[in-house]
């Protein structure tokens, strides 16, 4: 039996929901003992969400005098020191702006060949499937070398409940502070939100919705679906949108259940962000818009006209 170690993210106290894939594809041989690593975060408020997808051990990772959640490279400096302390060669995470941040910074440290944006993983063979060329193909990767470092797609991995009697461990890192830089302020995103490439629901805008105001048409839509909203690279160069909500090639790889396209033509420079979409609506007056190609339904209308008539009926449905 050999060990799994999970870098599980967290927002608020809470485990974020996109873990719950990761760990699932962690338990895939069913012999090794699934690790949590935790920092910044009470280890006892994650313990039943993690014990419910098989999570046998929560390990605390801190460093005395350090703030690691502000220095990423001193958590990963401490992370390393963790995998060495429990044995173990197997760390994957989210490939989010968190996990993408964090996994990049341990490999850079430890010499070891690391794999972003995974579709899909192979404990067994230490295989990987992972999109390349805007997702027009998939490349089966073979990871060689002592560890193996995976971040994977929020989303791409059913999360399957293997309930467990977690234990909670701490570990504290001999490390330094790191003096040659200090933190002096840090801003936070809107309490709440959900980062884009790990929601499960989408709305999204282009072109025509034209305002920052029309946006909170989209807001409320998404609400109504514990969503969050997107946008088109035209509706952020208008200045309609903020570039953190762009989805597309220059924007966020997303993969969620639901996406919902208002407005939007479905040019390949957007739909490459967004194609891996387990459904994909489009709402657009265009009837011959692109987009309609690629998408699993779609609705021709005016999206003033369509999105507050379904922010409306869902509105009903939930209540």
């Amino acid at each position: 039996m050999s060990i799994v170690a999970v870098l599980i993210e967290t927002t608020e106290n809470k485990v974020k929901p996109a873990n719950f894939g990761i760990l699932t594809a962690a338990r895939e041989t069913g012999q090794d003992e699934i690790y949590g690593f935790v920092t910044g975060v009470d280890p006892q408020m994650c313990k039943d969400d993690l014990a419910k997808f098989g999570v046998q051990k929560i390990i605390s990772i801190e460093a005395e005098g350090v703030d690691l959640t502000s220095k990423p490279d001193l958590q990963a400096k401490a992370i390393i020191a963790a995998l060495r302390q429990y044995g173990a060669t197997t760390l994957l995470g989210l490939s989010s702006t968190v996990g993408k941040d964090i996994l990049a910074r341990v490999a850079a440290q430890l010499g070891a060949p690391l794999v972003l944006d995974c579709l899909s993983i192979d404990l067994q063979k230490r295989t990987v499937r992972k999109p390349y060329f805007a997702g027009k193909t998939v490349a089966n990767l073979k990871v060689s070398g002592e560890y193996f470092l995976c971040g994977i797609r929020a989303n791409s991995i059913e999360p399957i409940e293997a309930q467990t009697a977690a234990e909670i461990g701490s570990f504290r890192a001999e490390i330094g502070d790191d003096d040659s830089y200090v933190i002096t302020e840090v801003i936070k995103n809107e309490s709440g939100k959900v980062d884009l490439s790990e929601a499960n629901v989408i709305v999204a805008g282009g072109r025509p919705v034209a305002s920052a105001e029309h946006f909170e048409m989209l807001e409320k839509c998404a609400a109504t679906m514990n969503g969050v909203v997107g946008a088109s690279r035209v509706a952020v160069d208008e200045g309609s949108a903020s570039h953190s909500i762009q989805v597309g090639q220059t924007g966020k790889i997303v993969n969620p259940k639901l996406y919902i396209a208002c407005g939007i033509s479905g040019a390949i420079q957007h739909y490459a962000g967004m194609k891996t979409s387990q459904v994909i609506v489009a709402i657009n007056s265009d009837k011959d818009s692109p987009i309609f190609t690629r998408c699993d339904y779609g609705i021709v209308g005016d999206i003033f006209e369509v999105v507050p008539a379904l922010t409306a009926e869902l509105s009903k449905q939930s209540a």
